[in-house]
């Protein structure tokens, strides 16, 4: 750096010089010149006035003691308007001992007027100069004068070869100069370096780097011997810090395994516990089932007792009349009329035991059917219609208690294979919360069940009633279990949470509430089914 900066410095400097040096040599070169010319132009004058040639030329040769001058020309004007060299002849000459005589140089007066040229190969330098009258009035002639420029040329060389010298030794004394620097400075620094190396090597933190005799390198140095110190304390402070790591680590070894062995323990009893409350649950849920199907079996019970009454009111009065009839017989005066009335009358009573046993019957097998799919898991090929209106009329004892009309909205001929007990189960468990929750204070509720196909496989089930609606507080909780509104007073609160295992478990669905309060409620069940066709 130090060698580009003095070379660049002594390049521009001695370019300078030896410009301005040139530029000086040419300068006085050409006022001597342009000198010399005008003053053989003011001592032709005379001559040429008196167009004396022969004295002109012996005055010429005076400037012989001028060695600088080659040639010199005097032209004599022939017509003064006229531009040369048409205007002008060669009035008289001078050349040096050992120069040759020059060719006519009247074309390049006018260029050479003032203004001196100097060869292009640098040997001599040319000029031209008007001769006028002693008073200006009138111009004469010209005089071309070539001069030798080997004196501009030798100063020009001594001054080139005179700063080429002094730029070299200055860049010599430079040069040495940047090496002693570079000892002075260089070697602390590289002394500084091998120590870092050393100190990274070793990981000896405690050593500290030695002072300079330079200024700047001892802050360098005091800045290491201070960073080799934070180092240090931080080494330290970081032993600590693993040792005290080491012991806590050990100690939580302990803690640790010591929690692992009572979280083991707690996991045992907390397994124990899950498993007693599944217990406890499934049996709950079992209870709720079960109830449901007594509360079912009393109601059916109660709704067969009436046509079996009805049966037994018409067998006793036909067996009555029978009585009548056998003793007016064994008598002889049973009468036409009698037994025309007799044979009616038991042809009503027929017809009255006939149908009453046959509705006895069908509720016994709708009762059947819903039993048997309540405590059955297998799936079975059904009409779904036809199993919504077995399980509404397993519910009749319940519903006649109301005005509440229950509309189903599905094809008749949909046939589906699937597990009807759970379906029966979700049904009934969401038409009697509609009757005990739903349609409280409400005689004419309305209950609607839509089935419909969404895909080949999948069959949706939409329940919906305009009651109460449920509680924004209960709504998001309605599927957890013991979650009910009638607390204490008959509500087990596992209606909801049965319906919901049903749906995602027994019959792998899925199931959505749709509610707001004083609105009533809407239920969306999908579930996959098999073999699924109508008769459209």
């Amino acid at each position: 750096m130090v060698m580009a900066i003095a070379t660049i410095t002594l390049v521009i400097s001695s370019s300078l010089s030896i410009y301005t040096q040139i530029k000086t040599y040419r300068e006085e070169l050409e006022e001597n010149v342009v000198m010399l010319a005008r003053l053989v132009a003011s001592n032709a004058d005379t001559h040429l006035t008196s167009g004396d040639s022969d004295n002109s030329e012996a005055r010429l040769t005076s400037l012989d003691v001028a060695d600088m001058v080659l040639n010199v020309h005097i032209y004599r004007t022939i017509d003064v308007n006229a531009r040369p060299p048409l205007a002008l002849e060669r009035f008289a000459d001078y050349n040096r001992k050992g120069q040759t005589t020059l060719p006519n140089q009247a074309k390049q007066l006018l260029t050479l007027e003032g203004k001196p040229r100097i060869s292009a190969n640098g040997n001599f330098i040319e000029v031209a100069s008007r001769i006028k009258t002693v008073d200006n009035s009138m111009q004469l002639g010209w005089v071309y004068l070539r001069a030798s420029a080997e004196s501009y040329n030798k100063l020009v060389g001594q001054s080139i070869l005179l700063n080429m010298s002094v730029m070299f030794v200055m860049m010599l004394i430079s040069f040495l100069l940047a090496l002693r620097l570079q000892r002075i400075i260089t070697g602390p620094i590289e002394q500084l370096a091998n120590f870092l190396q050393r100190t990274s090597r070793q990981r000896d933190y405690s050593a500290r780097a030695d002072d300079s005799n330079i200024r700047e390198l001892c802050v360098l140095s005091d800045a290491v011997n201070v960073m080799l110190a934070r180092i240090q304390e931080y080494m330290q402070k970081q032993r600590q810090a693993e040792e005290q790591h080491r012991k806590l680590n050990a100690s939580l070894e302990d803690m640790v395994s010591q929690r692992t062995l009572a979280l083991k323990d707690a996991n045992q009893e907390l397994i124990h516990t899950l498993e007693k409350l599944h217990q406890f649950q499934r049996q709950i849920v079992q209870n709720e089932k079960m109830a449901s199907l007594g509360d079912m079996v009393a109601g059916v019970a109660h709704e067969v007792n009436t046509p079996i009454g009805l049966g037994v009111t018409a067998s006793t009065m036909m067996l009555d009349r029978l009585t009548v009839i056998e003793r007016e017989f064994e008598n002889k005066t049973l009468k036409a009329s009698t037994m025309r009335k007799f044979l009616t009358e038991s042809q009503e009573n027929l017809n009255i035991i006939y149908r009453n046993l046959n509705r006895a019957a069908e509720l016994i097998s709708s009762f059947k059917q819903v039993a048997v799919d309540q405590s059955s898991e297998n799936s079975r090929s059904f009409c779904f219609a036809q199993l919504v209106n077995e399980i509404l009329l397993s519910l009749r004892p319940r519903l006649k208690k109301f005005q509440h009309n229950v509309n189903i909205e599905c094809d008749p001929t949909l046939t589906v294979e699937t597990k009807a007990g759970p379906i029966n189960q979700v049904l009934i468990n969401l038409i009697m919360n509609s009757i005990i929750h739903g349609f409280e204070g409400i005689n004419d509720g309305q209950i609607d069940i839509c089935a419909e196909l969404v895909t080949n496989n999948k069959l949706k089930v939409v329940y919906r009633d305009n009651g109460k609606g449920i509680p924004k507080d209960i709504r998001k909780r309605i599927f957890d279990p013991f979650v009910t509104t009638k607390r204490g007073q008959g509500g087990s609160g596992l209606g909801m949470h049965l319906v919901y295992n049903l749906v995602t478990q027994a019959l792998n669905g899925s199931i959505s509430l749709t509610s707001e309060e004083g609105e009533g409620v809407e239920f969306v069940i999908v579930f996959p089914v098999t073999n699924a066709k109508t008769g459209k």
